[in-house]
């Protein structure tokens, strides 16, 4: 339940300057919601968390609805792959609270969630994975009590709610025949990209790194998404392929193939330094995909245009492939996990490392 606070006192303090006590309170509101808003996902009860926002508003009901849909995504999710959500597990870094025009606080936050989830069978063997979203949230004072009255994000379940066409019990029934993969043989090169993933994947990395992209690079998601130079980085920083010609980066500028999703795999397949595996939508693919190893990669399809790229770092305890990526931020993530819209292809992808 959600408790409210005591902002009869609250004056106006200008948009560049809040008081610390106001904004002490707004951290514990922000840090609770979150919390809620988790726990509401393990227990399925997306009714919980409504007295948060300002539904008398448009952009407060869609807020709400927007919550109500991630939930019901991942709960099909689980259907689908015989697991369970047990535990939602987030930390939240506030970077600035400023007042609006009409009275209320702008709040900008992140928030690195770690997913903890079990095979329904094999209720011992608990899998992490971790999501990083950078949010601009707009609250406003009513009656003594925060709501929400706008949120924005990088929904990393946006393109996720066509599940139910899928054959689930099909599929489930082979993900659970499906045991876990001993990686301690790789190649280093790939044990390197993995390396390269986990400490350069911004908000989904662990504490250690600082939720941080390598500055040696170029930030590409003000320009429309940094997925691509992330794996380019992966490919050349962890597995040393070299750079040049139609795949370079330098100082700051990058060829069209290093930083653009399609036009990256297109360089990949085509030049020969990898092949497919799998392409198609999920249920011609799922299969293949126990066929990928951390340093291959992942290619998002939707309309004939490659949206997203992720590299595969690792496979749970059933074998099934995790990715890693830039925007939304993901760490040893399952694969599909945000990406079940039934218009979206894949293409399963062998790098082939040099020796």
């Amino acid at each position: 339940m959600f408790m409210s606070m005591n902002f009869s006192t609250v004056k106006a303090y200008g948009a560049e300057k809040v008081d610390e006590e106001v904004k002490a309170e707004i951290r514990s509101f922000i840090e609770r919601v979150i919390s809620e808003r988790n726990k509401a996902i393990v227990t399925n009860e997306p009714e919980n968390i409504k007295a948060v926002y300002d539904v008398s508003t448009k952009f407060g009901q869609w807020s709400y609805e927007s919550e109500e849909k991630k939930m019901i995504y991942l709960h099909n999710w689980e259907q689908k792959q015989g697991v369970k959500f047990t535990e939602i597990i987030p930390m939240v870094f506030i970077t600035r609270i400023s007042e609006t025009d009409s009275g209320g606080f702008k709040v900008n936050f992140t928030c690195s969630t770690e997913y903890r989830y079990i095979y329904e069978d094999r209720p011992e063997e608990v899998n992490k994975a971790r999501i990083g979203t950078y949010h601009v949230q707009t609250l406003v004072n009513k009656n003594d009590k925060l709501l929400i009255s706008k949120e924005w994000y990088t929904d990393p379940f946006a393109d996720s709610l066509n599940l139910e066409k899928l054959k689930v019990d099909d599929v489930k029934q082979f993900i659970l025949s499906q045991d876990s993969r001993d990686f301690s043989n790789l190649n280093d090169k790939r044990k390197r990209v993995k390396e390269y993933a986990d400490k350069y994947c911004g908000a989904a990395e662990e504490e250690q790194y600082g939720f941080k992209y390598n500055k040696a690079y170029r930030n590409f998601n003000p320009e429309g998404g940094d997925c691509a130079n992330f794996a380019s980085q992966c490919l050349h920083e962890g597995g040393k392929f070299r750079k040049g010609g139609a795949w370079n980066y330098n100082k700051g500028d990058a060829t069209a193939s290093w930083v653009n999703a399609d036009k990256f795999k297109n360089y990949w397949v085509y030049s020969g330094r990898a092949s497919v595996l799998a392409y198609g939508n999920y249920e011609k693919v799922y299969k293949a995909s126990y066929k990928l190893l951390p340093g291959d990669f992942v290619a998002y399809e939707k309309k004939g245009d490659v949206k997203h790229i992720s590299m595969v770092t690792n496979a749970d305890s059933r074998g099934y492939a995790l990715v890693t990526c830039h925007n939304t931020d993901r760490n040893d993530v399952p694969w599909d996990l945000g990406w079940s819209d039934k218009d979206i292809k894949f293409w399963l992808v062998r790098v082939h490392f040099p020796n």
